[in-house]
């Protein structure tokens, strides 16, 4: 069943090859166009075009069939072109006449398009919450750790002293950046397309700011032939979003690859979260990291791909815009299950805490006694000097121990602040207000 099909028939290979993917990938938006057409059809009632009898057996129709989706009952049916179509399908089966009444006013195009965005805000609650799970775990191993030293690297050459603490907490206040990059999409996918009809707008006398307050969406689209153009460009700016976690997370796994190996030493892994080699019996390989350093990278190329697939289309609406979906959906779920695994792994770390009294690690210190010498008077340019001439003969003594008491620094590791700054930038989502909305349209 096509929604659009009149009296002639498409040609099968040509329908297999136009419907690709989307049957399976229109199943994730089933819940979002239910309630973009609870939303719709409640403002067709308020401008005349659907009675009060006809609007209470749609508004009841379509709060079944989203108790169908929540249960997991919901399937598009073979023969049947997408989710939109199925949903009106059912509908009609259900209740009648009525069912056929609910597409007035809009298109396909955005019905799709609204469909997008309240999936896509679903899938941004789901990621901030477990962006939230790897925050948290790194807070508290920054605290836990705060005051064990570390080596610090710069170019991969001994540098200065680090810490545990540091490292941790790097990671947690770069999520919070990171966030802050995810609520600009969230602003832009948090407009109201629907009344842009196939982007041209509608003759019916619309009320687009009912359906955006029904819909919880801050605002509207305003433009018509914009609220199309929007599509492939807020895509991209998720992903854009999603690839800046998705390059924290691949940038600690990679720290936590080299830092397991044998030369650094600095972490380990119980047995039963490391993988073995079937020849080498002493091997405890760090495979989680690393597939998550893949599934992050691939991540990180996506705002490419979408850019390139939507590369000088012209405004309105091409079918080109269609495998946009193959790209992102994907995408959420790896990116989510990427945060879920790292939190996992760190639960279970196991911090070696005596790596700097290692003697290769003493030139960490150099910095600390050119300090003391200018501390005691000496110019900068002469203590360091001094320095590097007792490093090239040998006579380098190193004083263990570090005062760093800025903001930020090793002792001062400003999380209570980060923490407060991550907490800030959660808050601006508002996600239950966003959820009071949608869970009135259901009731």
């Amino acid at each position: 069943m096509k929604i659009w099909q009149k009296s002639t028939d498409v040609n099968a290979f040509v329908e297999a090859f136009t419907v690709g993917n989307d049957r399976v990938l229109d199943l994730q938006l089933a819940a979002a166009d239910i309630l973009g057409s609870l939303a719709h059809t409640r403002m067709l009632h308020a401008v005349g075009l659907l009675n009060d009898e006809d609007l209470a057996a749609v508004q009841e129709g379509l709060k079944q069939l989203h108790r169908e989706v929540e249960a997991g009952e919901f399937k598009i049916d073979e023969g049947v072109e997408d989710v939109h179509s199925q949903v009106e399908l059912l509908l009609t089966q259900r209740i009648g006449e009525a069912g056929k009444k609910i597409h007035s006013g809009r298109s396909r195009n955005d019905q799709v398009l609204v469909d997008l965005k309240l999936f896509f805000r679903m899938e941004i609650e789901n990621l901030v919450g477990n962006v939230q799970g790897l925050f948290d775990r790194l807070s508290a191993l920054s605290e836990t750790y705060r005051s064990v030293l570390m080596p610090g690297y710069t170019h991969l050459q001994i540098a200065m002293p680090s810490s545990f603490g540091l490292w941790f907490g790097a990671y947690a206040e770069s999520l919070v950046d990171d966030l802050e990059v995810m609520h600009a999409a969230w602003n832009v996918c948090n407009k109201n397309p629907l009344g842009s009809a196939a982007g041209y707008g509608s003759s019916f006398p619309l009320n687009r700011t009912l359906t955006t307050s029904l819909l919880g969406f801050d605002s509207l689209n305003y433009n018509v032939v914009y609220a199309q153009m929007g599509r492939g460009k807020t895509e991209r700016i998720l992903a854009q979003a999603m690839s800046s976690i998705a390059a924290t997370v691949a940038k600690l796994a990679m720290d936590a690859c080299l830092y397991m190996n044998q030369n650094f030493g600095f972490i380990s892994f119980p047995d039963h979260l490391t993988t073995g080699s079937s020849i080498m019996p002493h091997k405890k390989n760090p495979d989680v990291f690393e597939l998550v350093r893949a599934r992050c990278n691939k991540i990180q190329a996506l705002p490419g791909e979408i850019a390139m697939i939507t590369a000088n289309l012209p405004s309105g609406y091409h079918r080109d815009l269609q495998l946009l979906k193959e790209s992102l959906f994907p995408a959420f779920r790896s990116l989510s299950e990427c945060l879920e695994i790292t939190a996992f792994m760190l639960e279970h770390i196991q911090v070696r805490e005596d790596i700097l009294d290692d003697p290769k690690y003493d030139y960490l210190f150099s910095v600390e006694v050119v300090n003391d010498e200018v501390l005691s008077g000496v110019p900068f340019r002469e203590a360091y000097r001094n320095i590097g001439l007792a490093i090239e003969a040998g006579n380098f003594k190193p004083r263990k121990s570090v005062n760093h008491m800025h903001e930020g620094s090793i002792g001062n590791l400003c999380n209570a602040e980060i923490r407060q700054a991550f907490r800030a930038v959660v808050a601006k989502f508002k996600f239950d207000l966003v959820n009071k909305s949608l869970n009135d349209l259901v009731r």
